[in-house]
Order: C-alpha cells, then structure tokens, then sequence
C-alpha cells in the first residue's frame, strides 16, 4: 500500500476534505473497478462525467476521491480532493504510483498525423536487433521487449500507459519508442511521463471531428515539444512547414530531418523498385526492403533517432538495411498469377496520395492500378471528399467500399466520397459495400502484372459495423481469395 499524499505529488489541489496521510490500495477512474481502499478519479467525459459516479465508488470501498467538484454530500472516513483538471491528475497521479518509469529509460515519443506507427516499429526493431532491451508502445501493439500485447488505443490511459512502463523496467528494459496522438495529449495522457525525444512527422488533414480547427490540431502537438525538458531532444520534419512550429518554444535541443529540404539528416532515394530502395542518408548509401517516398522520409527520422541515442553510425547502416516493413504499412502480396496486391493504413489523404504516388511512380504504366477504398463512420466528414478525389484522380479503376462504418450508413459515407470525384474520373468507379466482395472483384478484374492497393484499415482485425466489431483483416482475406481462384 501507498500513501494518498505520495501519489498526490506535484497535483495542483485547489481543496481537500478529510486527511491525505490514508493509505490506498489501487488508482481507479473506472468506477465499476473500485474496490475497498481504493482511490477514485472522476473525469468529466466526451459519453459520461465521473462525478455523476462518485457515490457508487464510495459506496464500493473508495477511501479517497479525484474530482474537479466537490459533491453534495460528504462521507465521514472518505478523503475528497478538489483540483482544477481531474485528466492531469489522474496522469501525475498514475506515474507517483507506479514510482515514475519513464524517469528510468530512455523514452521517444513520436507525433504527427502520418508515420508514428512505422518510425516506433522500426526503432524497436532496430535497438532489439543491437542488443538493447526495449519497448514499444504503438497503435498495432505493445511490446515489452519479446512480450507482445494487442493495442486498444494509440496513446493508452495514463493508468495502462504507466503500468505498461512499470513492466518494461522490472524488464530491463533500456529504450521505449512510444507514439504521441493528439488524443493522448489533448486529453493529458502523457502528463507526468519524462521524454528523452520527441519526433514530429508531419501535419496533414485528419481527426478534425474532435479538434474542430487545423490550427487547434497543430497546437495540440505542439504542446507535446512546448513540455520536453533542456535535457530531451526535438527532431522534426523540414519537408513540412509546421515542423518550425513545433519547435519555436520548446526547450530541447532542435534538430531536423528532410528528403527535400537541407537538414541536419538527409536522405535521397537513388533507386526506388517493389523491390526496395537504394538511399543515401547523410553520405551513406544503404539498401533497404522497405519502399517510398513517405518511407524514406521515414528511415531518416529511425537513423536521426538512432545516432542522437548514441549507437554507432556503421552499425545503425548495417542494421537499417535488415529492417522489416510493418503490418498493415504497404504490406505486399504477390499471387500465382503475377498479380501484386498492396495491403496499407492510408486513411488520410495525405496518405492516400503518398501511396498512389509512390505505386505510379514505381510501376511502368502498363499495369492497371485498382484502388480499394473506404471512410470511417463517426470520424471526420471533411476528408471524405478528397479522398474520393484522390482516389480517382491517381488510380486506373476506384472501387469504393465499406471501412468501419460504426453507426453511420455506408452508402451515405460513400455518397461523401463520390462527390468529390470529377466528371472525367466518374466512369472509373465502382461501388461494392462489402468489403470482402470488393476485394473479390478487384482480384478477378485484375491481369497479370497488375496492381491491387487495398487503403484504409491496413493491420485492423476486424470491421465495426452498428456498433459490433467483426473479424476481417485485408491480408487474411486476400490471401484466402488468391488461394480459391488460383
């Protein structure tokens, strides 16, 4: 057991009802998880507000209570703690529990709209094929050195986030490479963790149903270099203009990566196939298996983050060229009968485009490339447009498709989408809901040498369909196709 007043370390408490010196068993924000002698945190929501479930915690054995208002009434025995943002303190609260980790590795967090989960996955890879012990905690999973746990969030609670720390240093565990949303920030998850780096990617339109605004969007990343530490680094990209932003208050030491601009890190794609891709990083010329623009700008930022870490350049190199291509990030299939299928995340239009135009700038122009692609339900409408835009304008032959839907109707996500398909492209379009038909279709109007690009859902195990998650996963399935119609 702890004490309250230890894990209360550094929370700025505005009031306090009864005594702070009580021990506590568990740190909870989830009121139905409460049990005796624990300490309940009341977070007012985006479904519910926590303080409407202060009573039933109580009743459940809270000995101490989190809230931003006090309620009407009181229980002799139970401590009440008043605070101005119950999220920042559920987050300084969780790292004193749990005896601050991040204090005790070498933490980088990753953010931007596109590339978190590709740069985290190949540092980890990288730093564990050098011999370190290390972390990861990305939206494809979690891993604490060779133990592999499914992700549920990109940034997960302040709660998880630290138990999840907590395990790697009784691990050994010497680097993490954690991805930074602007959910996670926004909502304070990150508070109380001690970064060592902090890498921006770039900014492209996404996730504008919660932030509302482009400029409330940037700012929200921002904030993540506005709170590193003199003694962290901040490595951001130059190819994109909102990289000088994240660095204009930060207190870190300031570096930059590019494949277009000068920087302290550079790359240069001299030869680009679907075999792979000769790059030259600083002086260096590596071969990597890995392809694209979007990945060479990628693999700068891994060999920016590896050299400031304090590895060898050579071994770095050596290293880089073994380096694997994520799940679900342009994961390639070739069938039988020659036909390639693209497997990819691209659920922006930056993203979209970046992969459209790597594959036309790959590809000899007498293939067809046939798009696959769909919008979520209840995300951001805005994008639906251009991505159907994008879509058309950069493929042979669109077929339009469901993604996950949650509540909304499909038809009306792809009826957003079509309307940004100019009249000269319309007659590309095809609209097949489900999912696994569309893939169907587009494997049998495909010809040898042809190129399939599956976009949306990339290493996603399942559709949400009205509210019920389902078992689907793109690769699986067009593994099973190919097999029946070879």
């Amino acid at each position: 057991m702890i004490a309250l007043n230890d894990i209360l370390y550094k929370v700025g408490i505005e009031a306090v009802i009864g005594n702070t010196s009580v021990a506590i068993t568990d740190l909870h924000f989830d009121s139905r998880k409460v049990a005796l002698n624990d300490v309940f945190v009341a977070i007012k929501g985006g479904q519910s507000d926590g303080h409407d479930f202060i009573k039933k915690a109580v009743d459940q054995g809270a000995i101490a209570v989190i809230c931003e208002a006090f309620p009407n009434h009181t229980i002799n025995g139970v401590t009440y703690v008043k605070v101005k943002d119950s999220q920042q303190a559920l987050a300084v609260m969780a790292a004193n529990y749990y005896d601050n980790p991040s204090e005790k590795l070498k933490l980088i967090g990753v953010t931007g709209t596109n590339g978190k989960t590709t740069i985290t996955s190949l540092l980890y890879q990288l730093f564990k094929r050098a011999g370190y012990k290390t972390g990861l905690i990305s939206t494809v999973k979690v891993c604490i050195n060779d133990t592999i746990v499914p992700a549920t969030h990109t940034t997960p609670n302040p709660l998880a986030l630290q138990a999840y720390l907590a395990e790697m240093i009784d691990h050994g565990v010497d680097f993490c490479f954690m991805e930074v949303s602007s959910h996670g920030i926004h909502q304070k998850r990150i508070e109380g963790l001690q970064f060592m780096g902090g890498v921006f990617t770039n900014l492209t339109h996404d996730h504008l149903d919660y932030h509302n605004t482009f400029g409330e969007y940037r700012d929200v990343k921002k904030s993540f270099f506005d709170g590193l530490s003199k003694r962290a680094f901040a490595l951001t990209n130059a190819d994109d203009k909102n990289g000088v932003v994240m660095l204009q208050n930060t207190k870190a030491r300031k570096l930059n990566y590019a494949i277009k601009s000068y920087a302290d890190y550079r790359a240069t794609i001299l030869e680009n196939s679907f075999q792979g891709m000769l790059l030259r990083l600083n002086n260096n010329e590596i071969w990597t298996k890995l392809l694209g623009q979007f990945n060479a700008s990628n693999l700068v930022a891994v060999y920016a983050v590896a050299i400031e870490l304090g590895l060898e350049e050579e071994e770095v190199l050596r290293l880089m060229s073994t380096l694997e291509s994520v799940d679900g990030r342009f994961e390639y299939i070739i069938s039988d009968t020659n036909i390639h299928v693209i497997v990819d995340f691209a659920h922006t239009p930056d993203a979209l485009k970046n992969v459209l135009e790597t594959i036309n700038g790959i590809r000899t122009h007498n293939e067809e490339l046939i798009t696959i692609v769909g919008c979520g339900g209840d995300r951001d409408r805005k994008k639906r447009p251009k991505m159907g835009h994008i879509a058309s304008q950069l493929s042979g032959q669109v077929i339009f498709t469901s993604d996950n839907p949650r509540s909304e109707d499909p038809d009306a996500i792809i009826n957003e989408m079509e309307s940004g398909v100019s009249a000269e492209n319309y007659k590309k379009t095809l609209v097949i809901i489900d999912r696994k038909q569309a893939i169907k279709t587009a494997i049998m109007m495909a010809k040898p040498n042809d190129i399939i690009l599956i976009a949306g859902k990339g290493h996603e195990n399942y559709q949400e369909i009205k509210g019920e998650k389902l078992a689907f996963n793109d690769v699986e399935v067009v593994q099973e196709l190919l097999k029946k119609l070879s």
